[in-house]
C-alpha cells in the first residue's frame, strides 16, 4: 500500500515567526523534496518572496504556492483543495508537504480538509505547528481589552465576541501538535514561564512546548511527528465552535489590510521613523514589504511586528522594482479610510525628504 505524504500545517498570529522557522527547516533538511503553500492574508506575497531567495535545494521555486486571496481557513474549497490535487497529480509528488497560514488563519478548517476523498487517500497531517511570539504574549497582546470591549457593545448591543486578538490565540494554540516559544530570548524566565502556563490552559490539554530563538530547531522535531491530525481536529473545537452552537461562523471582519506603493525613501532611517510614528498612532498589528531608499541599489526588506521594526538589505533591486510596496494589517476599527490616509501620508513624509 502506498505510504500517504506527511504534511506539516504552521500557524501563528502574525510576525510569530513562521517563515523564520520555514526558512530554517528548508535549510536543515536533507533528501527529501519539501513543496510549500504559503497563505498570507495581505495582497503582496512577502514570505514568497523571502522563501525563494533561502537557495534550498530541498524546496524550488516551483514548489512553492503562494495563495493571497484571503485567508486558507475561509478558503479551502476554492483554493486549498485544488492546490493540493495540483500538487499530488505531479509525475514527481514531493516527499512533504509544509502549509503556512496566514497569522489569521484558523487552523481547524483547513485540517478538517484533509479528510477530504481525495485528500485523505494520499495525504496525511503529520502535525501542527503553532509558533507563538513570546514578547508579544508576556506584553499582554493578546490579553482581553476590557475597555475597548465595553465600547463597542455600546456601539453595537449585537456584538457577543470578545477580543478577536485572543480569540485567534486560543484557536491557534487548541489546534495544535506542537507549540514553539519563539523569540524566547527576548522575555526573562519569569516571563517565559508566565506564557508556557497561559498556553497550556489555552490549550485544555498537555502537548509539547518548546522554546526558540530566532526559529531555529532541530529539523526531527518539525517534522515526523505522526500525528495523523485530520482524525483529532473535530476533538479540537475552535472559540465560535464552542460558543456559538447557533451556527455563528469565523469571518474576519474584525482585521483589514492595504497595500501601499510609495517612491523611495530618504533613508533607512527616515522610513523607520515614520513607520514607528503610524504604528504606535494607528495600533498596526503588522507590515511588511520591500522599500526602496534613495542612492542605495539594494532592496531594503522591512518587517514589523507591533513596536518592533526589523529591516535589513536581502539583495539588489531589480529594474522594476523602484518604489517600496508595504502591507498594513491592523484592527479594522483601527484601519478606517482616514486612517489608511494619514499612514499613507507619514510614509509619503520619508519619500518626500528624498524628493527634496
Amino acid at each position: 500500500m502506498q505510504t500517504k505524504i506527511p504534511a506539516t500545517v504552521i500557524t501563528g498570529f502574525l510576525g510569530a515567526g513562521k517563515t523564520t522557522l520555514i526558512r530554517n527547516l528548508l535549510e536543515s533538511v536533507e533528501g527529501r523534496r519539501i513543496a510549500l503553500i504559503i497563505n498570507e492574508f495581505g495582497d503582496l506575497g512577502v514570505d514568497g518572496d523571502t522563501l525563494r531567495g533561502c537557495g534550498s535545494q530541498a524546496c524550488r521555486e516551483e514548489d512553492i504556492v503562494e495563495l493571497t486571496n484571503g485567508c486558507i481557513c475561509c478558503t479551502v474549497a476554492d483554493d486549498f483543495i485544488p492546490t493540493m490535487q495540483k500538487l499530488l497529480d505531479r509525475p514527481q509528488p514531493p516527499d512533504h508537504i509544509v502549509i503556512e497560514t496566514s497569522g489569521l488563519a484558523l487552523p481547524q478548517p483547513l485540517v478538517a480538509a484533509f479528510n477530504w476523498p481525495d485528500v485523505k487517500a494520499r495525504v496525511t497531517v503529520d502535525g501542527v505547528v503553532t509558533v507563538i511570539d513570546t514578547a508579544a504574549v508576556a506584553a499582554g497582546r493578546f490579553a482581553q481589552d476590557e475597555a475597548r470591549i465595553a465600547a463597542e457593545r455600546a456601539r453595537d448591543e449585537s456584538l457577543d465576541h470578545d477580543n478577536p486578538l485572543e480569540e485567534l490565540f486560543e484557536d491557534q494554540i487548541r489546534a495544535a501538535d506542537l507549540v514553539i516559544l519563539n523569540k524566547a530570548d527576548l522575555v526573562d524566565a519569569a516571563a517565559l514561564d508566565a506564557v508556557r502556563t497561559e498556553v497550556l490552559a489555552q490549550a485544555g490539554r498537555n502537548l509539547p512546548v518548546l522554546t526558540a530563538r530566532d526559529g531555529k530547531l532541530p529539523v526531527d522535531v518539525l517534522i515526523g511527528i505522526g500525528a495523523g491530525t485530520e482524525s483529532l481536529i473535530a476533538e479540537r473545537q475552535s472559540h465560535h465552535e464552542l460558543h456559538h452552537a447557533d451556527g455563528h461562523t469565523h469571518d474576519h471582519e474584525d482585521f483589514d489590510s492595504f497595500l501601499l506603493t510609495l517612491p523611495p525613501a530618504a533613508s533607512r532611517e527616515a522610513l523607520e521613523a515614520a513607520l514607528k510614528t503610524a504604528i504606535e498612532r494607528h495600533d498596526i498589528l503588522r507590515l511588511k514589504g520591500f522599500a526602496r531608499i534613495a542612492g542605495k541599489p539594494m532592496r531594503l526588506q522591512v518587517q514589523a511586528v507591533g513596536s518592533r521594526i526589523d529591516s535589513y538589505f536581502d539583495r539588489p533591486a531589480t529594474p522594476q522594482e523602484t518604489q517600496s510596496r508595504l502591507v498594513v494589517i491592523g484592527l479594522h476599527d483601527r484601519l478606517d479610510a482616514a486612517a489608511q490616509r494619514d499612514i499613507a501620508d507619514l510614509l509619503a513624509g520619508a519619500a518626500d525628504a528624498a524628493a527634496a
